[in-house]
């Protein structure tokens, strides 16, 4: 009977013991619901994959049904095959949303479980200025968006320090951005790369600039082409290749000579440190086509070339690829020459005697009537006007556009006649600073800013 009793209470289950539950009549009965974890909606739990359709996923939480994911649930990209976001095995985290539908499933939710957690740590991330990571998802109009557990929104003009052409390069890669903007009511999260971008180049800058020094000859990458220059990439900094620095002949443009991408050896001109910005050029690396005029001439000596500009006061003579002499007015013809297209036209090649010749300041002085006065004749005939190596006669050339005939015709008419045997006076006196345009762009020329440096980058304008 002892016996009896001892093995009635082992086998007996407990009431306490959790599992057990009292029935209607009175007898323990197994309590299932106990085994179930307790869930309730909107919190998240965690689970293993059991099945992949293509428009839902069934995963194990452990409770009394299995958990569906509807393929709209799974991931915040849109048009997605299932397949491709879990396999059959995984452990993923979902968010409860309905404990049963019309049907009585569980109702969960990856990509809402995924935002959740995501925009904590992209909360963290904002308030310590720590970048975040993100995969490229989509390319739309005017940026990317990235996959950070949230679509995040980078902004074209924030991809990169410098403008990108082909926002498509980065489809599928992963970039590190710093969050610039969050608003939890409109899920938005607007980020910048160039802001990660500029801090890890700003010691790499600053090593840069120690390092150079005014004189040093380096290598770069054109970076960008602007109306007043071009720009070089140094590994790491820009320098700035003033359109008067390009060539040691006129430019129009820095494209005729330059193009995004190309690489160049630049000698250091400039450097301000405080503002990190270096002057750059280029025709300082190329032989000085002037030294080739002094190597192979001497005033006297008659050369060709071809006419490059006819003006009011005469017409420009290209002696060497890069050196231009003018022939004055007076010096066109032995009669007297009203309009300087009466006797030269653009493009046609001529002879002419160089009468003066200044390396020093890279002026030349032609003439064409002189080259008929005799072989041996010192350059200067008697009875001709001789021309004196001014400012004035060369910086005309800066202002003076080429005007039609009729308009050299009506000027011409307006002022006195000059017998030719009168000696010319010599133009008003100017300033050395009326220096011809098309050979000297002065800094001012172009875009700049108040302290003299050279202008901002089209980007940078557009970043700030």
């Amino acid at each position: 009977m002892v016996q009896n009793e001892t093995i009635t209470e082992e086998n007996t289950p407990k009431s306490d013991d959790d599992v057990w539950t009292q029935g209607p009549d009175g007898e323990l009965i197994p309590d299932y619901d106990s085994t179930f974890p307790i869930i309730n909606e909107g919190e998240v739990v965690r689970g293993k994959v059991v099945r992949v359709d293509k428009d839902e996923v069934l995963i194990d939480i452990g409770y009394k049904s299995e958990g569906v994911i509807p393929v709209s649930e799974l991931s915040i990209r849109r048009s997605v095959n299932p397949a491709d976001e879990v396999n059959i095995g995984d452990e993923i985290d979902a968010l409860v949303m309905t404990k049963e539908d019309a049907e009585g499933r569980l109702i969960l939710s990856k990509k809402r479980a995924r935002f959740e957690m995501a925009w904590k740590r992209i909360e963290g991330a904002a308030e310590s200025g720590e970048p975040v990571e993100g995969t490229v998802i989509e390319v739309v109009k005017g940026g990317l968006i990235l996959d950070l557990g949230v679509r995040g929104f980078l902004p074209a003009s924030l991809v990169d320090i410098r403008r990108v052409q082909d926002l498509d390069e980065f489809m599928g890669q992963t970039l590190r951005c710093k969050v610039i903007e969050l608003n939890r009511s409109r899920n938005n999260v607007v980020l910048s790369r160039r802001a990660v971008l500029e801090e890890e180049r700003k010691e790499m800058r600053q090593a840069i600039l120690d390092r150079l020094s005014p004189g040093d000859v380096v290598t770069g990458t054109i970076s960008n082409i602007v109306d007043f220059g071009a720009f070089v990439d140094l590994e790491g900094i820009d320098g700035l290749i003033h359109i008067s620095e390009l060539s040691w002949s006129h430019v129009n443009h820095p494209s005729e000579l330059l193009e995004i991408g190309q690489e160049v050896q630049v000698k250091v001109l400039d450097i301000d440190r405080e503002r990190q910005r270096i002057s750059l050029g280029l025709k300082q690396t190329q032989s000085d086509p002037w030294q080739q005029v002094v190597d192979m001439y001497d005033q006297g000596d008659v050369i060709e070339g071809k006419v490059t500009k006819v003006v009011t006061f005469g017409a420009f003579i290209e002696v060497v690829p890069g050196v231009e002499g003018l022939v004055h007015i007076s010096e066109l013809a032995q009669h007297h020459v009203e309009n300087p297209r009466e006797v030269v036209t653009q493009g046609e090649s001529v002879r002419a005697k160089i009468i003066e010749m200044d390396p020093e300041r890279r002026r030349l002085s032609l003439s064409l009537k002189r080259v008929d006065e005799g072989e041996g004749g010192t350059g200067v005939g008697e009875g001709t006007t001789e021309l004196g190596l001014s400012e004035e006669v060369f910086a005309e050339n800066m202002a003076e556009e080429p005007v039609s005939d009729e308009a050299l015709a009506g000027s011409a008419a307006q002022e006195p006649v000059v017998e030719e045997s009168l000696v010319e006076e010599p133009p008003a006196e100017q300033s050395d600073e009326s220096i011809e345009a098309d050979s000297v762009a002065p800094e001012e020329q172009g875009p700049g800013d108040s302290e003299g440096g050279y202008p901002a980058s089209p980007e940078e304008d557009e970043a700030t």
